[in-house]
């Protein structure tokens, strides 16, 4: 798509490619600029990787320059063929985006002194590994997740149930119906905190000629709310 003397944007969709600057293996051209716009599906990375790089160098590259960008914000700027206090050279160093999308802009200014023979740069789609980038406070699932390629997804332990988000384990706690004179019910897994997501009902039936006495443990413990009455979590 030409939007303008001497500069143009490519979009780039498949999983691997190659990179170019304009005419190589000859010399860039002068007063130009091309864009590189590169997209992948969802649930991957963009990992890209230099294997030769050659520009005008200039402070802080401020003449000719290759710049990489992810989601708004700069990557690197690269200019020269070799590192300074201010001009910084791919090498052997790889980029990965953070997202699945990321953008290359070269630009050449309008006089070059000597004959530079530009870059070339290789992409490719890197899976994400959702399931080990996540700490213990950041679970994206409850129980187990795993990982496949482009994607993942949770499953639970025995006697829990996948609820509808695909992220939380739920278990089925109703049905059960005390008939003993004494007893005791117990939130599950009691004294370790409840599972989300949870309904329970409990059924307590005895003898005609009795009354029911309820008493609670001194560690009842239930999420609250400092304003508001039982909005979350609750037993009625």
């Amino acid at each position: 798509m030409l939007i303008g003397f001497g500069c143009s944007t490519q979009l780039l969709s498949e999983m691997y490619g190659i990179i170019m600057s304009p005419g190589f293996p000859e010399p860039y051209p002068r007063d130009t600029e091309r864009n590189w716009n590169i997209s992948v599906p969802a649930g991957f990375r963009i990992s890209l990787f230099f294997t030769h790089f050659d520009l005008e160098p200039s402070y802080l590259c401020e003449y000719d320059y290759v710049k990489v960008e992810a989601e708004g914000k700069v990557l690197a700027v690269f200019c020269g063929k070799e590192e300074t206090d201010t001009e910084q050279v791919p090498a052997q160093r790889v980029i990965t985006s953070h997202r699945n999308s990321l953008s290359i802009r070269f630009s050449s200014d309008f006089s070059n002194e000597e004959r530079f023979s530009g870059f070339v740069a290789h992409y490719s789609a890197v899976d994400v590994d959702e399931c080990s980038e996540h700490s213990d406070e950041e679970q994206l699932c409850d129980h187990f997740c795993h990982n496949f390629i482009g994607g993942y997804y949770c499953s639970c332990r025995y006697g829990y149930q996948l609820h509808t988000d695909n992220h939380t384990c739920r278990v089925d706690c109703s049905g059960a119906v005390f008939r003993e004179r004494s007893g005791v019910i117990s939130s599950v897994n009691f004294p370790a905190p409840y599972p989300k997501s949870s309904n329970c009902s409990y059924q307590i039936e005895v003898e005609e000629g009795f009354r029911l006495h309820l008493q609670f443990d001194p560690r009842f413990d239930v999420e609250d709310h400092p304003d508001v009455t039982c909005p979350y979590d609750y037993i009625k």
